[in-house]
């Protein structure tokens, strides 16, 4: 990837509403440069996928938990960290999950309609759940800052 494809990056990522003669205008390129660019970025998987943000609130999931999560050593650990990887992926609760260094090996993000619900997604995946050690939710108070946008470096 060269300059143009960097800031071609940082303002479609922003919006991807944003129309190709837009961001042309922005980088010094044609509408059409500008689009046979995102085509090859999104060949070569820099860029993964468009998505909509949704107000939870709004789509019937107000509430948001963080949740750290620590797993216990067994003889096969690297078969036990994948199963519990594949699960949290099968889960449509959970929007994130990082496998972190620490204290805990699990980060999650997960949502849920109510507290309720919430404590019985918890019974499933972490109290049944024979491979989970322990865990901690951190109910959200506010969304301060939501975003996966990732910080373009102009140089390179």
């Amino acid at each position: 990837m060269d300059r143009i494809d960097r800031k071609i990056l940082a303002l479609f990522q922003g919006d991807t509403r944003r129309i190709a003669a837009e961001i042309g205008d922005a980088v010094g390129l044609s509408a059409a440069a500008v689009q046979r660019r995102l085509k090859r970025l999104r060949e070569i998987g820099a860029i993964r996928k468009e998505i909509a943000m949704l107000d939870p609130a709004m789509s019937g999931v107000p509430i948001t938990c963080v949740v750290t999560l620590g797993l216990i050593a067994h003889a096969a650990p690297h078969q036990q960290i994948d199963r519990f990887k594949r699960d949290m992926q099968a889960a449509p609760e959970i929007q994130q999950c990082y496998h972190v260094t620490g204290t805990m090996d699990f980060v999650l993000v997960v949502t849920a309609r109510s507290m309720e619900d919430y404590a019985a997604f918890a019974r499933v995946w972490f109290e049944s759940n024979t491979t989970v050690a322990r865990y901690d939710t951190h109910v959200v108070l506010e969304r301060v800052k939501v975003g996966l946008e990732v910080p373009i470096a102009s140089s390179g």
